[in-house]
């Protein structure tokens, strides 16, 4: 973990109880460069105005011009010349300030993890070096593999295994999401590689770049990893589409592992004119269900006679309208906590993204700090309506002789430890009104307009067809394990047929979640070696990688 966050309150408790090992990341400790640069004409070095190389610089520093340019010195020639490692992508034609990120020896880490590891320890290590909201993972960094090799190589009694590990997330930057965990197969680290990195050199690259692999291997095993956004909304919108996942009740790791399938299909079949025009259909149903405000699994409950419909609509009304009359005064005392994490989580989103070239909306910073906010301030706010309580009996009650002072310290102590449930009761009105609003999309369809609903329905009914035959015929050719009954053993889920209208109960289980997916590697000095590495449910598809 970040030796920065160390410092930071709760954050740094947790990581110290956990046993956490502090990583120095020179990122953290930039500093502003004296003067301006530009370079020469060829792009490698650099000439300083009024700058002072020789006192701030060293070499295998890094010079930080923007978020896409940087460049390692080679040698600090002079106070306003380096020479760098490679030559500049973008060479420099006007004067610029600059950072300087430097070069962090990182043995004190490594000695800690050998240690660790020979002591029977496990490790858990997040491989692509920072946390994003992309779609497949970053490049991984190269540092589980020196541990592995390194630990080996100062041990040779010991042998290490690496388990990938993948987290796969449902709406992360939302409280109580759910997530699912997928262990891979643990990878072994060989003694070929471990004699190589013996070696040094080449031999040493050669090894960790083996090893690299095999690790990178093992983590596409375990999550989902899309080339872009919109092709993981078109594989999520076909697997629930595909009649034999969508006609079963699937656990959520298996959807999370049947997404990930459908995605090596996807790329198995990438440039097939076939798969491109089903692409380009399922694409424009999903821009017809966003026009018309619904999600995939309510396009079956426009079925909804329009009577039927109507008398539903209006009840659902006046359910809608009596939850939030029950729910405002929650909602009005939580109020200060809702705004406190909304103007918070949203400032360190912004932060987050100026300061990272990876992060697409920095979701996973903002349920950071909605949990770091509510952990903080909501046991100040509940003491803060304990103490105007405890004021207000005091003024009324206790000093008119109507209650004794351990009364009124008792019911300021009760109203402390309920308000927490309270609160959490008004979490679960506020989602129950939530769900009550997202069902009333496919009854105003019905009900306004059925013919559309009709065309929906056919609409939805032909491309499920398409997509199942597709798959059935083709799926053998991606996939050696390919079996179109995979779920015939599992429960069948309940068609909506129109003729009942009591199904909110089911929309609550049914509504679209995206998903985030997020890896890590564990490693383990033992055969059976532990580790630690998005949820999906019917609806949901993993979009993030983070470590």
């Amino acid at each position: 973990m970040a030796k920065s966050s160390f410092k930071k309150k709760v954050i740094g408790q947790l990581a110290t109880l956990l046993k956490a090992i502090p990583v120095i990341r020179p990122q953290d400790l930039a500093s502003k460069g004296k003067g301006t640069i530009r370079s020469s004409e060829d792009g490698t070095r650099l000439i300083g105005t009024d700058t002072k190389f020789k006192e701030q610089v060293a070499t295998r520093d890094v010079i930080s011009i923007s978020k896409t340019l940087k460049a390692q010195v080679a040698e600090v020639v002079s106070d306003t010349e380096l020479v760098l490692k490679n030559a500049l992508t973008e060479p420099l034609v006007s004067d610029e300030s600059y950072k300087i990120i430097p070069h962090i020896d990182q043995s004190t880490l490594y000695d800690q993890v050998h240690k660790r590891l020979a002591e029977s320890g496990s490790i858990v290590i997040f491989p692509e070096g920072g946390s994003h909201d992309r779609s497949e993972m970053l490049p991984l960094k190269a540092g589980f593999a020196i541990m592995a090799l390194g630990a080996m190589a100062e041990h040779p009694d010991i042998s290490v295994k690496i388990v990938p590990v993948g987290l796969n997330y449902f709406h992360p930057h939302k409280f109580r999401s759910r997530a699912v965990i997928s262990y891979g197969s643990p990878v072994t680290v060989e003694k070929k590689w471990v004699e190589l990195y013996k070696q040094g050199g080449s031999a040493k690259r050669e090894a960790i770049a083996a090893l690299l692999e095999a690790g990178h291997e093992g983590l596409k095993s375990v999550t989902v990893n899309a080339p872009s956004y919109d092709t993981l909304m078109i594989i999520a919108a076909a697997r629930r589409l595909y009649r034999p996942a969508y006609e079963h009740k699937l656990r959520l790791d298996q959807v999370v592992e049947l997404n990930r399938r459908f995605l090596l299909g996807y790329k198995h079949f990438e440039n097939d004119p076939r798969l491109i025009e089903l692409a380009r259909k399922v694409q424009a149903y999903n821009n017809t269900l966003k026009y018309f405000g619904l999600r995939d699994h309510q396009v079956e409950r426009t079925k909804t006679a329009p009577f039927d419909a109507v008398t539903l609509l209006l009840t659902r009304i006046i359910r809608l309208v009596s939850l939030a009359c029950v729910g405002f005064p929650a909602l009005l005392l939580n109020s200060p906590i809702i705004l406190l994490v909304s103007i918070i989580s949203q400032k360190k989103q912004k932060e987050a993204l100026a300061g990272s070239n990876v992060k697409i909306a920095a979701r996973d910073v903002l349920a950071t700090w909605k949990v770091l906010v509510v952990a903080v301030f909501g046991p100040i706010l509940y003491g803060f309506y304990s103490t105007i309580l405890f004021g207000y009996l005091y003024m009324s009650q206790y000093q008119q002789g109507q209650m004794s002072l351990s009364r009124v310290f008792g019911w300021s102590a009760v109203s402390y430890i309920a308000q927490p449930f309270l609160h959490y009761a008004g979490i679960r009105l506020l989602e129950t009104g939530v769900d009550l609003y997202k069902s009333l999309s496919p009854l105003l369809l019905a009900t306004f307009n059925p013919g559309s609903a009709a065309h929906l329905r056919i609409m939805r009914e032909k491309l499920s067809d398409d997509i199942t035959t597709f798959v059935n015929e083709n799926g053998p050719s991606a996939l050696d394990d390919f079996n179109p009954h995979r779920f015939d053993n599992l429960e069948q889920r309940g068609m909506f047929d129109g003729s009942s209208i009591h199904w909110l109960g089911n929309d609550r289980s049914l509504f679209n979640f995206n998903s985030s997916s997020s890896s890590s590697i564990g490693l383990s000095p033992s055969s059976s070696s532990s580790t630690n590495s998005s949820t999906s449910d019917n609806e949901g598809i993993a979009t993030k990688k983070s470590t």
